[in-house]
C-alpha cells in the first residue's frame, strides 16, 4: 500500500494558487484546447440551460459523498503536459487524434462536460464550474464512461457498476432502491459514468439531455448532476478552499482529492477528441493495485535501465559434489519494460476509426413521398464512404427532421441515430407523416464531425385525393325558406377504392355550371357575426364517406347546387330547392254580419227620442203658412 501510495501521489500536492488561478482562467473562457459545446441540440437534447437544472433541497447519498467513497481510479497524468500553457492550440474543424493518448476525451462524453458547464454556468453563473473538474473526476470515476463506450445518446453500451458496497474493503450501505438502479437488492453501487451511488441520485439525478429519463448510465445525465452536486451550497470553485470542499464531498479521501486535481490540471493545460470507444483506459484501482506496477512513475524521456545484478540464484560459495548438484548459472538480467504497456505509444500506429475515416455521406436515392397520416414506403437513408469511395462500415449517422414539419420516426422521435452496416449504408426507421402536406429536408449527419457536410434527403407529403365522389341516396332536397334539408351522405373512391382521410371542399353555387359562392342561396348556418356560410370544408371517414348536415334553405326561393370537390378530381353536384311560402287568400266578409264598425254621426233626432214625429209634418213646406194661423 506504501507503494501504491508513493504513485498515487508522485506529482505531490497541486499548488492552490495554481489550481484557483486555474480555475478562474478556465471560467472565464473555455480554456486551452476547448472545442465549443454543442448548439444544435446534439442526440436530441434540450437547449442549453432549459433542462432539468434545479438545485435539489438536501443532500444525498449515504456518509455524506456522491459515492459512497467506492473505490476510484488512481493512474495519474504523465508528468509532460499535453500542451505548452500560454499557447493556444488551433481548434480542429474535425476530431482527431492529436497529441497525448491520456489527453484523448471520448466526443461525446466531452460534448456532456462542456453541456454540463454551461447549463450551470445559466443557472448558477456564481459557481464558476469548469468542465475540465467534470473530466478529471469522470476520468477517475470511470475512466471516461469506459473510453466512452457510449450510444449516440451517451448512455453506456453497458451499464458501469462499483462494487457492492457490503463493508469489505468498502463502506457499508444497504440497499437503497430495491435494485432500480443497481440491480442489487442487498446492498448499494456506484453507478454509471460519474459513480453515484442510489441514494445520492435519488436527490440530484437530472434529465440533461430532455429524454424524460434520470438515468445515472447517461453520461449528459450524470454531467450535469455532477456539476450540480460539486456547486451545492454556495460554493465558488475559483476558490481553492471550495474546489477542496466539493471534490472530498464526492469521495472523502485526500489521495482521490490529489488524483482528482492533478487529472483537472492536466485537461486544463489542453485537451482534445477522440471517437467514441477508443479513449484511453485506466488500469490501477484504489482496491485492486495493477500487479507489477512500478511504485514510481518511469519517464517516457528517461527509461529505466536493467540493473547490472544477476539475479539471487547465484553460486554457492562453498563447491558442491559435482556429481550430485551441479553449479547453478547466474539468471540473466530481467529488463523491466521501457515503455508502459497499458499506454500505447502515441507514435504507434493506430487503425484510424470508422468516424474519421468517412469523407461524405451520400443520399439515397428512393423518392421519399407519403400522403397525409401515413407511412413513407421508403426509408431515408445514406452511404458514407471514404475518401477513395469506398463503403465505411460502422460510423454513427444522425439523422434529423426539420421543425416544419410534424412527420415523426417512431416513439414521435424527431432525431434518431443508426450505425452504418457492412454496405456502408445507414437506414433511418420507418418515418410517417402527420397532417401537414408539405416538402421538409432531412438531414444526416456523423456526430462529432461538424465540419463534414450533412448528406440532405428530400421529403414530401400530399393530401389524401379521391377521383370520384358519389351521393349515396337520391332523395330530393327542397325546404321552404329557413328550413333544414335532410342529410346529405357522400362516398370517396380512388382508383376504386374507397379513399377515407380525403379533404372535401363543399360549396354552395347557383347552378351547375358555376363554382363561385351564391350570395343568396342555402348556408350552412352562421357564423359568430350573423353571416351565412356558405363555403364548408369536410374530411371522409374511415370507410371513405362524409355527411353534409345542418343546410339550411335561404330567403330567396330558386333552385342552387351543393358543389363538392376532392384532390384528385372527384366532384359531386348535388341539387338543392328553395321553395317559395304558400300564400294565404284575403276572406270574404258575411252579408248577415252587423257591422263592426259605428256610423257616423248625423244632425237629425235620433229615432228612439222622437217616436211621434211624423215624417210628412216635418217636411211639410206649407205647415207654417196657412192663412188660419
Amino acid at each position: 500500500m506504501a507503494a501504491q501510495f508513493g504513485r498515487r501521489l508522485r506529482r505531490g500536492a497541486t499548488s492552490g494558487a495554481i489550481v484557483a488561478a486555474a480555475v478562474a482562467a478556465l471560467a472565464a473562457s473555455q480554456g486551452p484546447g476547448a472545442i465549443p459545446p454543442p448548439t444544435d441540440n446534439l442526440s436530441g437534447d434540450t437547449a442549453i440551460g432549459a433542462g432539468d437544472a434545479t438545485a435539489p433541497h438536501g443532500g444525498g447519498g449515504a456518509g455524506g459523498s456522491a459515492t459512497g467513497d467506492s473505490p476510484y481510479y488512481t493512474d495519474l497524468p504523465p508528468l509532460n503536459p499535453p500542451k505548452v500553457p500560454g499557447v493556444a492550440p488551433t481548434a480542429p474543424q474535425v476530431p482527431i487524434v492529436t497529441g497525448p493518448a491520456a489527453a484523448g476525451i471520448p466526443a461525446t462524453v466531452l460534448a456532456a462536460y462542456q453541456r454540463a458547464e454551461a447549463a450551470i454556468r445559466a443557472s448558477d453563473p456564481s459557481c464558476n464550474l469548469p468542465w475540465q473538474l467534470l473530466a478529471g473526476i469522470g476520468k477517475v470515476e470511470s475512466g471516461q464512461a469506459s473510453g466512452g463506450r457510449v450510444d449516440g445518446n451517451g448512455t453506456t453500451l453497458t451499464p458501469i457498476l462499483g462494487p457492492a458496497l457490503d463493508g469489505n474493503g468498502f463502506a457499508l450501505i444497504q440497499d437503497t432502491d430495491d435494485g432500480a438502479f443497481d440491480g442489487d437488492t442487498t446492498h448499494d453501487r456506484a453507478l454509471g459514468p460519474m459513480q453515484f451511488i442510489p441514494s445520492t441520485w435519488a436527490v440530484w439525478g437530472q434529465d440533461a439531455n430532455g429524454d424524460g429519463k434520470k438515468d445515472p448510465q447517461n453520461v449528459y445525465d450524470a454531467a450535469q448532476a455532477a456539476g450540480m452536486y460539486l456547486c451545492a451550497g454556495g460554493r465558488n470553485l475559483a476558490i481553492k478552499a471550495d474546489l477542496d470542499k466539493a471534490i472530498l464531498s464526492y469521495n472523502r479521501s485526500t489521495e482521490y482529492l490529489t488524483t482528482v486535481l492533478n487529472w483537472f490540471e492536466y485537461y486544463g493545460r489542453g485537451a482534445h477528441t477522440v471517437p467514441d470507444g477508443t479513449g484511453q483506459l485506466p488500469v490501477d484501482r484504489s482496491d485492486r493495485p495493477a500487479p507489477g506496477r512500478p511504485s514510481v512513475p518511469v519517464s517516457p524521456s528517461s527509461p529505466a535501465s536493467p540493473s547490472p545484478r544477476p539475479s539471487q540464484d547465484r553460486p554457492s560459495p562453498k563447491p558442491t559434489d559435482p556429481a550430485t548438484t551441479p553449479p547453478s548459472k547466474p539468471a540473466e538480467p530481467t529488463k523491466p519494460p521501457t515503455a508502459d504497456p497499458s499506454r500505447p505509444d502515441v507514435g504507434t500506429p493506430v487503425e484510424v476509426p470508422p468516424t474519421l475515416r468517412v469523407a461524405r455521406l451520400k443520399a439515397g436515392t428512393a423518392t421519399l413521398t407519403a400522403v397525409t397520416g401515413s407511412t413513407f414506403a421508403q426509408a431515408a437513408s445514406v452511404t458514407a464512404v471514404d475518401a477513395s469511395g469506398r463503403p465505411v462500415a460502422g460510423v454513427s449517422v444522425r439523422f434529423v427532421l426539420p421543425a416544419t414539419t410534424d412527420a415523426r420516426f417512431p416513439a414521435g422521435a424527431t432525431t434518431v441515430t443508426v450505425t452504418s452496416d457492412a454496405r456502408g449504408v445507414a437506414e433511418a426507421p420507418a418515418l410517417r407523416a402527420g397532417e401537414k402536406a408539405a416538402s421538409f429536408t432531412i438531414r444526416a449527419t456523423v456526430p462529432g464531425r461538424s465540419s463534414l457536410p450533412a448528406a440532405e434527403l428530400k421529403a414530401t407529403v400530399e393530401v389524401r385525393k379521391a377521383d370520384a365522389l358519389t351521393r349515396v341516396g337520391d332523395t330530393a332536397l327542397t325546404a321552404e325558406p329557413g328550413a333544414r334539408y335532410a342529410d346529405v351522405t357522400v362516398e370517396s373512391r380512388l382508383a376504386g377504392a374507397l379513399a377515407p382521410g380525403v379533404t372535401v371542399t363543399a360549396v354552395i353555387t347557383d347552378s351547375a355550371t358555376s363554382d363561385a359562392q351564391s350570395a343568396d342561396g342555402p348556408s350552412f348556418g352562421k357564423d359568430a357575426a350573423g353571416n351565412p356560410i356558405r363555403t364548408k370544408v369536410l374530411k371522409t371517414d374511415a370507410q371513405g364517406r362524409l355527411v353534409v348536415a345542418g343546410l339550411v334553405a335561404g330567403q330567396k326561393a330558386g333552385d342552387y347546387v351543393l358543389l363538392l370537390t376532392a384532390p384528385g378530381g372527384g366532384t359531386a353536384k348535388v341539387a338543392l330547392k328553395v321553395t317559395a311560402p304558400a300564400t294565404t287568400p284575403p276572406a270574404t266578409p258575411d252579408p248577415t254580419e252587423e257591422p263592426t264598425t259605428d256610423p257616423a254621426p248625423t244632425s237629425s233626432t235620433s229615432p228612439s227620442t222622437s217616436p211621434s214625429t211624423s215624417p210628412s209634418a216635418a217636411a211639410s213646406p206649407t205647415a207654417s203658412a196657412s192663412p188660419s194661423a
